[in-house]
């Protein structure tokens, strides 16, 4: 397939098959509501009137009026997965082979879709749950303002979606959307009524809607993931500002020699009548204005 590098995996064309994948299982990229945007340019613009219309009185003079306009770059991360297979995969038929790559695709979709929500949620490397060097303080955990982060009370997490709307919209900012964690979703699944009757029976025995009292919502491992992550749920308008795009070229190697998972224990790949199947592709995201997002979690 060739060498892959960001400067050939970045046209402007998009790759529909896997967005249709990565969609189905990332909290973010469902919540956005929107197709991701391609790498032919890395900043996006925001631009917003700093002071309230003005009245003139006629002949009157004019106030001095103002705009803010800043950049957000939109930072392209290599998200990379292997795995080892007999090489079966070489010798065998066509069909065989074919059935791999496909049982692969989906699974490295799958993965990547995951690692678009750990990285902008948590700023983690998903596969160590470390903080990454590469991603920095480019997350929702970091971007979001301390003063739009509201303490997890599991007996009353109505009343934090509740505190934590009223954040986002007292900054002016519409609210799209909810992403949760599994424990969240219980939580508010376990809340009644004074009658006893459950708060949110479309939560009951497990469900997961899409949509609670009219909110857009989504559950996830991904939000709570990560052994020091607070959160619980993440509210703001996703829709308007959060953007993520993915690379054109999904590179799928088929690698027969050496030890490309640098795995002592597994060794060369011919020693061991193996080979190796490697995704690797670029996405990048962008948190337009944190200010419109709020955090629910154990932040004391």
């Amino acid at each position: 397939m060739g060498t892959l590098n960001k400067s050939t995996l970045f046209p402007a064309q998009l790759t529909g098959e896997l967005l249709n994948l990565v969609k189905g299982k990332s909290s973010l990229a469902k919540l956005s509501g929107q197709a991701p945007i391609a790498f032919n340019g890395t900043e996006i613009f925001t631009f917003n009137f700093d002071k309230e219309a003005d009245i003139v009185a006629e002949s009157g003079a004019k106030g001095v009026g103002g705009a803010t306009v800043a950049p957000v770059t939109i930072v392209p991360y290599k998200i990379e997965y292997g795995v080892r297979v007999s090489d079966e995969f070489v010798y065998g038929s066509e069909e065989a082979r074919i059935n791999y790559l496909k049982a692969f695709a989906d699974g490295f979709a799958a993965k990547a879709a995951r690692a678009i929500d750990i990285m902008a949620m948590h700023g983690l490397n998903p596969r160590t749950g470390s903080a990454s060097t590469v991603v920095g303080n480019n997350h929702f955990d970091y971007a979001i303002p301390a003063a739009n982060k509201v303490t997890y009370n599991s007996t009353d997490p109505n009343a934090n979606v509740e505190e934590a709307v009223g954040k986002v919209q007292g900054a002016e900012y519409e609210v799209t959307g909810m992403a949760m964690s599994p424990a969240f979703r219980t939580a508010l699944a376990s809340q009644t009524r004074q009658d006893g009757t459950p708060l949110f029976p479309e939560l009951a025995w497990g469900s997961q809607p899409d949509v609670i009292k009219g909110l857009p919502v989504d559950t996830n491992s991904t939000v709570a993931f990560g052994d020091d992550t607070k959160d619980v749920a993440i509210v703001g308008n996703f829709r308007d500002y959060f953007r993520y795009g993915i690379a054109k070229d999904i590179g799928i190697k088929v690698i027969e020699y050496g030890n490309p998972d640098n795995d002592a224990n597994a060794g060369d790949l011919q020693g061991h009548n193996q080979v190796y199947l490697r995704g690797e592709m670029y996405v990048g995201y962008g948190i337009l204005v944190p200010e419109a997002f709020a955090a629910i979690g154990n932040f004391q």
